[in-house]
């Protein structure tokens, strides 16, 4: 769109029609066009490209661009308006004598009247052109305040549908993550279940045993029972001379039968701490990173993962020009900020060629040039240095090269110190005395490699 003092009928013409536009829509790279020359065009090429730069747009999204409407709108009334003035102005004759009319403290006067009135005149034609030339100039902010709405209003809408897209791929992950701690819980539900049934299964086998045992023992105490019963209700001879062998089979008695030790089910060992024998578990698909990356500050030419502890660099992506998100250094910022305390994080820079660890202060410009609110171990062309915020940065040697960049950070007491934690060799440290809070900060230049924050440690104490 043009800027200046004036619009020409070219700044205000459809690429694609050549004409004044009409109903102009916004499309995600910033042109505009004819909402029906837009149409036609996606439908003669079967595309949704830009017919300028040809880059891939929504085709569902292209909303109309009320700014451009408006301008179009003024520009061609301004022309009917001065096709009217220039007839109007041409028309303005002296009734009496024919003359063009002048301008007399702002009322037109007869020109044949001039040498006889003591004030200055001047052609009517040339005060309009001078009131227009000041008009015009006091239009010209007026456009470029128009010109500042309407980029902040397309960063708005580019907002806006940026929100739209984040909520959405934030639920699913959401859903993602809860679903496998639903499925991890299902199968320790059901690991739990079987345990129990294999103890009850076990156990009540047992029981079977033992009532089968004690059934075939009654019934032989039943039987001699019955049999000395009969001898004792005997009369005849028999019962003398059974007598010994009655009595000694009477004399004969099984011993008394015990309960089985432990035969019911350990209930303790299944429900004791069964919330917290399961949460144990789960430290075997629980991750836990000491620094999560703030997607809303990466710069444009990085893509995180989706548990955001990595980065990679890529080609340029549509996203909204927020304050937060740096625009000119290559870099993206932790989520959560240190006041006070220590704190730690290994950052694994692999064979990344082009890499930088540090902290930002939280008033750090993020757009343009950095200014010295940074305190960054950087890696390029090779060499390694560490960038204070003021000065030359300082050179480092580290020999074996490090695959991992450990940061620890005493906030109370204003140091910053780098190492290599696999080989133990110390790096740099930095000494200054925050007076703001500070944020983890990494940024790499790398197509082929990631840089990725290692998770920490998951440790339960007992007490």
């Amino acid at each position: 769109m043009a800027s200046g003092s004036s619009f020409q009928e070219e700044d205000l013409s459809c690429p694609v029609c050549c004409d004044i536009f009409k109903d102009p829509v916004l499309v995600s790279c910033g042109h505009s066009f004819c909402k029906t020359c837009l149409r036609g065009n996606w439908k003669q090429r079967e595309s949704w490209e830009c017919p300028v730069c040809r880059r891939k747009c929504s085709k569902d999204w292209y909303p109309p661009n009320l700014s451009l409407k408006s301008l179009c709108e003024a520009f061609s009334q301004s022309h009917i308006d001065s096709q009217k003035s220039t007839s109007k102005i041409s028309s303005v004759l002296c009734s009496l004598h024919g003359k063009t009319l002048e301008l007399e403290d702002k009322q037109p006067v007869c020109l044949v009247w001039q040498d006889t009135r003591q004030h200055n005149h001047k052609p009517l034609d040339e005060v309009v052109q001078n009131h227009k030339e000041e008009l015009q100039t006091a239009l010209k902010p007026l456009q470029e305040k128009l010109e500042v709405f309407s980029k902040v209003k397309l960063t708005c809408n580019q907002t806006a549908w940026h929100i739209k897209s984040q909520a959405q791929d934030t639920e699913r992950q959401i859903k993602e993550e809860f679903q496998k701690l639903h499925q991890f819980l299902r199968e320790e539900e059901e690991a739990s279940v079987a345990t129990l049934r294999e103890e009850e299964e076990q156990k009540s086998q047992m029981m079977k045993e033992k009532i089968k045992e004690m059934n075939i023992q009654i019934s032989s105490l039943s039987d001699t029972i019955r049999a000395i019963e009969e001898e004792m209700r005997s009369e005849d001879i028999s019962l003398p001379l059974n007598y010994k062998t009655t009595v000694k089979r009477a004399r004969f008695t099984l011993p008394d039968p015990q309960l089985v030790s432990g035969a019911l089910i350990d209930v303790a060992k299944h429900l004791g701490n069964l919330q917290f024998r399961v949460w144990e578990k789960m430290q075997g698909i629980v991750k836990y990173t000491p620094v999560i990356l703030d997607p809303n500050t990466a710069y444009r030419y990085f893509i995180l993962s989706e548990d955001l502890t990595s980065l990679r660099f890529c080609v340029s992506q549509q996203l909204p020009d927020n304050p937060e998100r740096f625009d000119y250094d290559a870099l993206v910022l932790g989520s959560e900020g240190f006041n006070s305390g220590t704190h730690s994080w290994d950052v694994e820079v692999g064979d990344s060629t082009v890499w930088s660890v540090g902290v930002i202060q939280e008033s750090a410009q993020r757009k343009g040039n950095m200014k010295p609110e940074s305190w960054i171990v950087y890696y390029s062309g090779g060499k390694y240095r560490a960038s204070p915020p003021l000065g030359p940065g300082i050179p480092i040697t580290m020999r074996p090269k490090p695959k991992r960049i450990r940061v620890l950070l005493d906030r109370d007491r204003g140091q910053l110190s780098f190492s290599d934690p696999d080989n133990n060799t110390h790096m740099h440290t930095f000494t200054h005395t925050f007076t703001e809070q500070v944020f983890p900060a990494v940024g790499h230049v790398s197509k082929v490699h990631h840089l990725r924050i290692v998770p920490g440690k998951i440790s339960i104490k007992k007490e």
